[in-house]
């Protein structure tokens, strides 16, 4: 939790400017307390209810976050081979991981099966064919469920929009059950859930509980022809607050609504990534410069669009909180941006800072889909990255070096 004490920011009960004294910005710092305190959200509000919380690992894949959310008793939901190893590297076991994503490759689906993931979700006739040819080859009986595109509007950013017919995500509902006949039939699937995900940054519940009634008529409409179904995947994609106009409804109001859409005789399977570890990341970043213009004022920060993509990518709000706190320092409006060559690499826009070289400015929110989008672009190391645990912290990243940029990279000319 970042708080002030005597005018400095702190996360938990770390003072901020001991982090950048440490490791230098710009610097990603997560809270351990926040992201266990967010998945026991999710786990105590279903009770005694039959339930699998799937991380989502795309939203943050460093390992130590890994560790601190499998110790919890968190599954894991992957979209890529890479992930998978992440998981498996972090101590995790195959058996609680599922397998999402559209294109998965045939070298991903040979890896997933020769390890045994809980399921595989798949979202086409195609890759249903070449699984099934996986399978048999491997003669290894594999889980898999059905990914459906629901055509639910999410009301949410168009690029992080998934459950509409026109998305690239999903089996159009009416074709699923086509697909689960033909599961059934094969010696070496076994039809074991259905799987939806409308969207991220979601902040309202009806759209999610409208997801899942047509996924549940689904499943209740195989089970009337003998395909029994064991858990309904109802994805992710509960929002967190970034700014005034974005307040998610609470976590147990969500499953509280699935579990009342979803009949007991199936396994609730959910997928939050951002809620559990997007409020808990900051950004530290320093102030390089100040240049005024006639047009505006820039705070030119150490951090740039490749550190966090989000402000780039979909005009993404962040909150932005001087480390340093002081009555008698005036606030300057301004935009702040970063070093590199490109008009779109701002990270705020018309915010009232205190702008002065060398000051400490900490972002929010920013532990979902920061690091993780995270470039090399203008040929920049990536930052480091801290976890914090009480009144202590360690690096769980090391900032990259210059050479480790070129070190795969061959000085070659060809005669």
């Amino acid at each position: 939790m970042r708080a002030y004490r005597n005018g400095v920011l702190h996360v938990d009960d770390v003072d901020l400017r001991d982090v950048a004294s440490a490791f230098g910005t710009p610097c990603y710092v997560y809270s351990r307390r926040d992201i266990e305190a967010n998945y026991r959200a999710y786990d105590r509000a279903f009770g005694t209810r039959a339930h699998r919380i799937h991380y989502a690992v795309k939203a943050n894949d460093n390992l130590s976050i890994l560790r601190v959310l499998m110790h919890e008793g968190a599954a894991f939901d992957i979209v890529s081979g890479g992930e998978l190893a992440r998981v498996l590297a972090a101590g995790g076991r195959a058996s609680d991981v599922v397998f999402s994503g559209v294109g998965k490759t045939g070298r991903e689906l040979e890896d997933a099966v020769a390890v045994g993931v809980a399921c595989i979700n798949l979202e086409s006739d195609a890759e249903l064919e070449r699984l099934a040819a996986i399978a048999a080859a491997a003669r290894k009986r594999v889980r898999v469920a059905i990914r459906v595109n629901p055509d639910v509007d999410p009301k949410t950013h168009p690029y992080i929009s998934t459950g509409l017919k026109k998305n690239k995500f999903g089996v159009p509902l009416p074709d699923a059950a086509a697909l689960y006949r033909r599961i059934a039939a094969d010696d070496w699937l076994e039809p074991a859930g259905v799987a939806c995900h409308i969207g991220s940054q979601l902040t309202s519940l009806a759209p999610v509980v409208e997801a899942v009634n047509e996924v549940v008529k689904l499943a209740e409409a195989l089970r009337a022809e003998g395909i029994e179904l064991h858990h309904i995947d109802v994805g992710g994609g509960l929002g967190i607050h970034y700014e005034a106009d974005d307040v998610p409804p609470p976590v147990a109001d969500l499953v509280a609504a699935v579990c009342a859409a979803v009949p007991a005789r199936y396994e609730v399977c959910m997928e939050p990534g951002r809620s559990l570890v997007g409020a808990a990341g900051t950004l530290l970043t320093t102030i390089e410069y100040v240049k005024a213009t006639p047009a505006k004022t820039f705070a030119i920060v150490d951090a740039a669009m490749n550190d966090l993509m989000r402000p780039a990518l979909y005009e993404a709000w962040h909150g932005v909180l001087p480390v340093e706190r002081a009555d008698d320092v005036p606030l300057v409006r301004c935009d702040v941006v970063g070093p590199v060559c490109e008009s779109g690499d701002w990270l705020a826009r018309e915010r009232d800072l205190p702008a002065r070289p060398g000051a400490l400015l900490a972002f929010s929110d920013v532990g979902a889909y920061g690091f993780a989008m995270s470039s090399n672009y203008n040929a920049r190391p990536r930052p480091a990255e801290v976890l914090v645990d009480g009144d202590r912290f360690v690096a769980i990243r090391r900032r990259e070096t210059l050479a480790e940029l070129t070190a795969n990279e061959a000085s070659i000319l060809i005669p």
